[in-house]
């Protein structure tokens, strides 16, 4: 018999051909997410499963598997993975590093001139027909070009975002844990400071850490009440890493000038009071979402299901799970 490889949602017909040519493919294509009890099940029938961020694989599900060899993220991420339990289990967890940062970068900036030139609400306001000629007054954004940009994380993401601002003769400040070596931030332009400093030097805010329990909330009001009134906080990074309600609420009272999220503290579910705002940009978690990149991700995912199932270990273990 062939082995089972269970694909919890859509997935890109390029990369699903080839593991249809090698395995027995459970895919569930309906749009929908699984319950954690078919979850479950899949891990019991399963030798390999890829998933998506969205997909809680906890010590319940992972409990549940009896030949599993592997839980193949679809995405950088991977905090919904119980990592631990599946390294006690033996199970390789494997996510996609470095195929998708030029991408989420891409559409950082479109979110950062999005909301700093009201680009959304300025074509909604033109498709109602509302538009009767040009006034000096109308739609006021702020200016992007030669100002400061604080990028929070400086990994992949963060550097590919900070890149961009070199176009933009932007001033740029970082902060992470560990500072990038000299000739690197020259690259860059960048400057390495303490999180408080950047906070309230920036004129944009750009968050791309990963969800620890480092980085759990570690934009609360506290840190939002440091921006500058004109300032824009953008997150492209997941979406516990901030409190949304915190930011809604300094959305309302004017703290900052505006905010734009790919990423939802309750994804999918979006926070009272987000949507009724002009002064938000909210797409579907899309950081990634272009033809090439998903696509290139997707075979990443199959080339880590041909390794496990053939006996290799996975080219992308995630970190924290050593071969």
């Amino acid at each position: 018999m062939k082995p089972v490889v269970s694909i919890t949602h859509i997935f890109p017909d390029p990369a699903l051909n080839r593991l249809r040519e090698r395995f027995e493919v459970h895919y569930n294509d309906s749009g929908q997410s699984l319950s954690a009890g078919e979850l479950q099940n899949r891990a019991a029938e399963s030798d390999a499963m890829i998933t998506y961020l969205s997909d809680r694989i906890d010590s319940e599900v992972l409990g549940a598997a009896k030949n599993l060899k592997l839980v193949a993220n679809y995405g950088a991420g991977f905090n919904n993975i119980d990592v631990a339990r599946a390294r006690e289990k033996k199970i390789w967890v494997t996510n996609t590093p470095g195929v998708l940062h030029e991408t989420t970068a891409d559409l950082t900036w479109a979110l950062l001139l999005g909301i700093a030139r009201a680009i959304v609400p300025a074509d909604r306001y033109t498709r109602e027909g509302r538009f009767d000629g040009w006034q000096a007054k109308l739609f006021l954004g702020h200016d992007v070009y030669g100002k400061t940009l604080g990028v929070i994380g400086c990994g992949e993401i963060g550097r590919a975002v900070a890149r961009r601002a070199v176009g933009f003769n932007m001033n740029v400040l970082y902060c992470q844990r560990h500072r990038l070596p000299e000739a690197e931030e020259h690259r860059l332009n960048a400057t390495y400071v303490p999180l408080e400093q950047l906070l309230k030097e920036s004129d944009f805010v750009s968050l791309h850490v990963p969800l620890t329990e480092e980085t759990r909330y570690m934009i609360r009001a506290e840190q939002i009440a440091m921006m500058k009134p004109t300032a824009y906080l953008i997150n492209t990074a997941r979406g516990k890493v901030m409190d949304d309600r915190a930011l809604v609420e300094a959305l309302r009272q004017g703290t900052i000038a505006g905010a734009a999220l790919d990423v939802f503290e309750n994804e999918p579910e979006l926070t009272e009071g987000m949507t009724a705002l002009d002064n938000i940009l909210i797409p579907p978690h899309i950081g990634s979402a272009s033809h090439a990149t998903r696509d290139i991700m997707a075979n990443l995912v199959a080339d880590n299901v041909f390794d496990a199932l053939d006996g290799r270990t996975p080219r992308t273990l995630v970190p924290g799970w050593q071969a």
